[in-house]
């Protein structure tokens, strides 16, 4: 048995009798306490009430009893430890070397000061030397090697993508042939064993031209932030290059990539989303408004229509064209404390299989990742502490909620309102992106300020003002693309309560602390009237507070003022 000054705590069995109304026979409770209790005595009653099934009657005298008797005993716990180790100092049975190891460790683990140093890491060191760089004349030179980059690896994947199609235009076509002539020869085994061959030649194929692009991108990877430190080395020597013979590890010329791969390309990849603000006008109202009660804050409002993958899409055509000044923005923000956000309206399988999240993967894999995590890596990530979360909320889960959700397991049973985060810096204009588990149900149903949808902005607001997001483009319609369901009175509505809402969290923010939201940006779908994006433009000032200049007209003569 330990001594009494090195136990943690020491059991007491807390005896309470009480009668019943009906008969006024007493009952006799015994409840096994650890002392120092480290709980709430109120909510060790409510547990031992709702345990026993104990009647409401005496709560309050068993809350007494309790509180009483816990008090008591950690006094005397306290008491009995401290008078063992003053025996022990007058016995001379302590050691003080031993105490005193143990106050310095506190102290180095508690305490800045006494604290051992700790190295930077790697990624620490590589941060810092970008941020220095994007920050210097070497900035054209990072974002042409990039750019460079980005062409590489996209002219890779325009060849993938072709080469499966070619395949599956041929596997196509053999199943036709076969089942029309599937009386004349052809028999249903001979057809399963052709889906099956066809099965293998593309997960060969896949697999083939996966491993051909990842290979490229741990090479890029490797060369790129290599490069980005001995660029460093270089600038910190007085020896900066010029920015087009800076690198010191060549950047392939263009063109060179697409002779590493044997492969017919054609333009039957990704096509280029262009067609957006040709077939529909780019519609946008900005303003400048004032929040506060006390002192206002300054924010800038933008309301325009477009497709949500526009601010994530970089272009690396054959033209060989310059990177786009989103990039530019994208790079000198990425280490700062000016970064910018999207919410994703995604369903509730985290992964790059369907939904939009596959076509912000797809996006993605278009260029390397050279800071973080790839996008498939983050995702993984994410399923591992899906589970973790669902598990959880399943042991807190209230009774009476439904029982269908407590039934769900796995990465299905995320729910609405639900967020989870990616990191990139390959994207033309987003660093954070905030994906939103939506449904269906959102298109056409009527929701209010306390849906789940609503409060999960809300919670993705909060998160942007505590992680230095300035900058944040929110689905104003909850959805990304317009349906015929969608009635000018439903957009108004839907339009309205979101306005509102978002209005009150950003008030609220100002009492959270961390960054300001400097920007925010509405994302009407694109193929919206109009009237009706007028209609949503004119109710945005009459929402929020606009600044609008005072105008004073000046006169030769002063004038007293009427009294």
């Amino acid at each position: 048995m330990k001594k009494m000054s090195e136990q943690e705590h020491v059991d007491h069995l807390f005896k309470f009798k009480f009668p019943t109304c009906t008969t006024g026979q007493e009952y006799e409770l015994e409840i096994p306490l650890k002392i120092p209790h480290s709980g709430s005595v109120k909510e060790l009653t409510h547990r031992i009430v709702g345990a026993f099934k104990l009647p409401c009657y005496v709560e309050d005298d068993l809350h007494q009893e309790l509180e009483a008797a816990v008090k008591q005993w950690t006094l005397e716990f306290h008491d009995n430890k401290a008078e063992s180790l003053i025996q022990a100092a007058k016995n001379g049975n302590l050691d003080v070397e031993e105490i005193i190891k143990n106050w310095e460790k506190i102290y180095k683990e508690k305490t800045v000061a006494y604290a051992e140093p700790v190295g930077t890491t790697d990624e620490e060191l590589f941060a810092a030397a970008y941020h220095r760089l994007v920050h210097s004349p070497s900035l054209e030179t990072i974002l042409q090697a990039e750019h460079e980059f980005g062409r590489a690896v996209t002219d890779i994947v325009q060849q993938r993508d072709a080469e499966i199609e070619r395949l599956t235009q041929k596997q196509t076509e053999e199943v036709r042939m076969a089942v029309e002539t599937l009386e004349a020869g052809s028999t249903e085994r001979s057809i399963n064993a052709m889906l099956g061959r066809h099965f293998e030649e593309q997960s060969l194929l896949q697999g083939q031209w996966g491993s051909k692009v990842d290979a490229l991108k741990l090479e890029q990877r490797r060369q790129y932030r290599n490069w980005i430190m001995r660029l460093l080395e270089e600038q910190q020597t007085n020896m900066l290059p010029s920015p087009v013979s800076s690198p010191m590890i060549q950047m392939p010329p263009p063109g060179q990539h697409r002779d590493n791969y044997s492969s017919n390309s054609n333009n039957s990849g990704r096509k280029d989303n262009k067609g957006s603000s040709t077939d529909f006008p780019q519609l946008e109202e900005s303003f400048t408004i004032h929040l506060g009660s006390q002192m206002k804050q300054m924010h800038n409002i933008r309301i325009m229509t477009g497709d949500v993958f526009d601010f994530c899409k970089t272009r690396h055509g054959d033209s060989g064209m310059d990177p786009t000044p989103q990039r530019l923005q994208t790079a000198l923000g990425l280490y700062s404390n000016d970064l910018c956000g999207l919410v994703l309206l995604s369903d509730n399988h985290v992964g790059s299989f369907s939904g939009v999240t596959k076509e912000l993967c797809s996006i993605c894999q278009l260029t390397t990742e050279f800071h973080f995590p790839p996008i498939d890596e983050q995702l993984e990530k994410l399923r591992d502490d899906v589970k973790d979360v669902v598990a959880w909320r399943q042991a807190h889960h209230r009774e009476g909620s439904d029982p269908q959700a407590r039934k769900s397991t796995g990465s299905k049973s995320l729910q609405i309102g639900d967020v989870f985060i990616t990191r990139h810096s390959n994207l033309a204009q987003v660093h954070i992106v905030f994906h939103m588990v939506v449904q269906d149900s959102l298109r056409s149903g009527e929701i209010n300020s306390r849906h789940s949808a609503i409060l999960g902005l809300r919670n993705i607001l909060k998160t942007a003002c505590s992680n230095d997001v300035t900058t944040l483009t929110i689905p104003v319609l909850l959805v990304h693309e317009m349906s015929e369901d969608m009635t000018v009175a439903w957009c108004t509505k839907r339009a309205e309560l979101v306005f509102k809402c978002v209005k009150g969290f950003m008030i609220e923010m100002a009492s959270w602390g961390g960054a300001e939201l400097k920007n925010l940006q509405f994302l009407v779908p694109k193929g919206m009237s109009e009237e009706v994006f007028g209609t949503l433009a004119t109710m945005l000032p009459s929402i929020f507070r606009v600044s609008n200049p005072l105008v004073f007209k000046a006169t030769g003569t002063p004038q007293t003022p009427k009294k």
